[in-house]
């Protein structure tokens, strides 16, 4: 396979597979690990999306908890590029399908209502100014809602999985309350939050929700997940997302 420019091919953490990253173009963060450990997934078959895929990381971690058929949206053609070559490189192309497109436009190549779970890491950040955007085109659009906006991605999410499915993201605390409003506003249920704390006794850094299409409301407020211990680290609970150790 071959690799352009400052790309690498790295081992993807406790998964026996590699990936594709690139520190000028996009390297997936410890936040889109945790979205696909949090994110409910049926174990042997469905239909299952990710949303800003970037290079396919989501969708490779979820591979190894479901038997279902994964797809993914990228809308950055390099990105998207990147994602592809690290399926094939994977073996995954029967089970992983990748798409270069804008998810505004998925319903019409989709379909509404077809999905039993789709999640998104999306970006965190309301667009700045131009002046204050990173110089870098590709870090700036996976940082900003420069492409799309929270509430693009709610919406698309509700158009996009069944009645009764489930829709996960991971965002930052600050944006809770528009998330859930989102969410609500876009018939999706919040049923499961989690945050994540960099360590005992800081402020949570990390939002994880995950809500029901059409669901009744019953919230449930999961126990708080630690990153690093006081000797920086990993938690017990983070050595076993990540390297699968007990």
């Amino acid at each position: 396979m071959e690799l352009y420019g400052d790309e690498r091919l790295d081992y993807l953490l406790a998964e026996n597979m590699k990936i594709i990253q690139s520190p000028s173009v996009f390297n997936f963060s410890l936040d889109a690990v945790l979205l696909a450990n949090f994110v409910w997934l049926p174990i042997q078959k469905g239909n299952i999306l990710d949303l800003c895929t970037g290079n396919a990381v989501i969708p490779l971690l979820m591979s190894k908890r479901t038997k279902g058929k994964i797809t993914g949206v990228e809308i950055q053609e390099r990105i998207y590029n990147m994602g592809v070559r690290s399926v094939n490189y994977n073996h995954l192309e029967n089970r992983i399908h990748l798409i270069h497109g804008d998810l505004k436009d998925m319903h019409k190549e989709l379909g509404y209502h077809k999905y039993d779970v789709v999640t998104c890491n999306p970006p965190y950040f309301q667009t700045p100014k131009p002046s204050e955007q990173n110089l870098n085109e590709h870090l700036a659009i996976a940082r900003h809602e420069i492409l799309c906006t929270l509430e693009d991605v709610v919406r698309v999410s509700s158009q996009l999985v069944k009645q009764g499915g489930k829709v996960a993201f991971v965002h930052r605390p600050g944006r809770l309350l528009d998330i859930v409003t989102l969410m609500r506003q876009y018939k999706i249920e919040p049923k499961r939050i989690q945050f994540v704390y960099p360590k005992q006794g800081k402020e949570a850094n990390t939002l994880l929700i995950e809500g029901i299409k059409d669901g009744n409301p019953d919230l449930k407020i999961l126990p708080p997940l630690i990153v690093y211990q006081e000797n920086d680290e990993y938690t017990k609970e983070l050595r076993k997302i990540l390297y699968g150790e007990e």
